[in-house]
């Protein structure tokens, strides 16, 4: 007998969860269909909504990076000066860089783009992931659609210096890049010998 009372319960509470769940649902149908959630970037989400999509997206983040494995080399200066020339020119006006004052499209983005002059906790992988294969909701690009793994490694060591970089620093290292971006692109430069002057991102052209 008192298992039938146990399992008229069960099926109760499980009736009532569906039937809330369905109301949810409604709710929720509706208020997508009415258009009621501002999506413009210059309407913050709540915090609720924020909070939600910063931990799903650092947790896709981390897992799907945990596999990756790092080259050995991401301290070599010639990997480091090959990632400069492709991040001052794919990647300052967003995430600006040592010296560089926020844009016009730096300040339009929502959520804002991080400054990666700024320490980060992220791990080289999961750096490498980013760059690769972008980050839905936000304004960062699939890289690795147009640029191969040798790259996409090179500006992730590029970037594990920013930090460490001042303004001048940064200047001398992207100035000493081997070669122009769709030199690196075509594969093209040889990083043991001297290229053509890099063309920096302010129009003026710098030996090396």
């Amino acid at each position: 007998m008192n298992s039938r009372v146990d399992l008229r319960r069960h099926l109760l509470s499980a009736a009532v969860v569906l039937v809330a769940l369905l109301v949810l649902a409604g709710f929720a149908g509706i208020y997508i269909y009415l258009g009621l959630y501002n999506v413009g970037a210059d309407a913050p989400h709540s915090g609720l909504v924020y909070g939600t999509l910063d931990e799903l997206r650092e947790r896709s983040i981390a897992s799907r990076a945990r596999g990756l494995t790092p080259p050995a080399n991401l301290d070599d200066p010639k990997r480091i000066a090959a990632g400069s020339g492709l991040y001052d020119e794919m990647c300052t006006s967003c995430h600006l860089g040592p010296g560089i004052k926020r844009t016009e499209l730096a300040q339009g983005l929502y959520p804002a783009a991080p400054e990666l002059a700024r320490a980060t906790d992220l791990s080289a992988a999961e750096q490498f992931w980013i760059i690769k294969h972008g980050v839905k909701f936000s304004a960062m690009p699939a890289w690795g659609k147009t640029h191969d793994d040798e790259l996409i490694w090179d500006m992730v060591a590029f970037v594990r210096q920013l930090p460490k970089l001042s303004p001048e620093r940064y200047q001398a290292i992207v100035a000493g890049a081997p070669g122009t971006h769709r030199e690196m692109m075509e594969g093209t430069v040889e990083r043991d010998t001297p290229s053509e002057p890099h063309k920096h991102r302010d129009g003026h052209k710098h030996n090396h």
